[in-house]
């Protein structure tokens, strides 16, 4: 794929398709295996093949993909044991399998008991229970920035690390993005550097545009047969791929960075200093998820309104300006 002989597809797409016949040949009951069969055909596949279409599948993407499938079958099996079967089963059923099992596993099968309501494989009049969201508490503010100094500092941490986990404490980044990252993503502006997160630009102060240019020139895994041409910011080990999120994760795990607790620092502290929708654009995130976060954290940007403020209408004259046009008038 990497060389163009093979049409490019996305890998964790393809490990998803070898699992799912093993998985299928395993479910002792044909009609269970029917279901779970036209579930995975019509409803998880066509999502990993459109996520893959317009971005890429992640790790966590690929994981839960294969989880709905194992819940499903586990929630098929469960209702068997009832005597039950999915097309009987009622709203009793559904209450008991939800107080029996974790918000994990509620979560994993919501997708298959929206997919058998709307295919009427099961009665449309059951009600799902409300999800719960649960958020990791982030690091505070001195947390957060001695974090930023050690990694600045401490040069026995690996350089790669060092510039992942300030790309996460400085731009609330998850690691699924930052991986995907290339140097082209580095731009140069006379004497500054820019990180290309998201629209326009966001500036690098100098101790970290100094690290990062650092890691640029000695990137690892670029002395391989490989990659000798890579343009990812980090490089993984495989033709054409950058380094793996959950190994990356791991690795900053282990000198004491905990990436989500260090975004929720990040972008609380972001969303505290700047509007919501100009966090958006720049970190490439959506405004609502900006918006929300920037109501739990207490920001007060409620009245900001986006678009370009450098634009008057026609006809509008700024308060204490002369009548014929003349310079601003000080106001006391």
């Amino acid at each position: 794929m990497a060389c163009g002989v093979l049409p490019a597809v996305d890998k964790h797409l393809c490990s998803f398709q070898r699992w799912l016949p093993g998985h299928l040949a395993d479910i002792a009951d044909p009609e269970h295996a029917k279901t779970i069969r036209l579930f995975a055909t019509w409803h998880v596949l066509p999502g990993l093949r459109a996520r893959a279409e317009r971005s890429h599948i992640t790790p966590s993407i690929r994981r839960f993909a294969s989880e709905q499938i194992k819940y499903a079958t586990a929630f098929l099996q469960w209702l068997g044991e009832r005597n039950t079967t999915l097309a009987s089963c009622g709203q009793v059923d559904i209450d008991a399998w939800f107080a029996e099992n974790a918000e994990h596993a509620r979560t994993r099968l919501r997708g298959f008991l929206n997919w058998a309501m709307q295919g009427r494989y099961s009665r449309r009049s059951l009600a799902i229970p409300a999800m719960k969201i649960s958020r990791r508490p982030a690091l505070s503010e001195d947390e957060r920035l001695t974090a930023l100094g050690r990694l600045l500092t401490d040069t026995e941490i690996p350089m790669r690390l060092r510039v992942a986990g300030v790309i996460v404490l400085l731009y609330a980044q998850p690691l699924s993005r930052v991986v995907r990252l290339t140097i082209d993503d580095v731009i140069r502006d006379g004497d500054g550097v820019l990180l290309r997160l998201g629209e326009p630009p966001s500036p690098v102060p100098a101790p970290v545009a100094a690290l990062l240019l650092e890691h640029i020139t000695n990137r690892g895994n670029m002395n391989t047969a490989t990659n000798p041409a890579s343009r990812w910011l980090f490089p993984g080990r495989r033709t054409g791929q950058p380094l793996g999120p959950n190994h990356l994760s791991a690795l900053l795990n282990k000198v004491g960075i905990p990436i989500a607790a260090a975004r929720g620092a990040a972008i609380r502290q972001q969303l505290l200093e700047l509007p919501a929708p100009v966090v958006a654009d720049a970190l490439g995130y959506h405004d609502k998820t900006t918006s929300r976060l920037r109501n739990e954290t207490g920001g007060t940007w409620s009245r900001y309104a986006p678009g370009d403020h450098a634009r008057s209408p026609t006809g509008w004259v700024p308060r204490g300006t002369s009548e014929v046009g003349g310079p601003p008038v000080p106001r006391a």
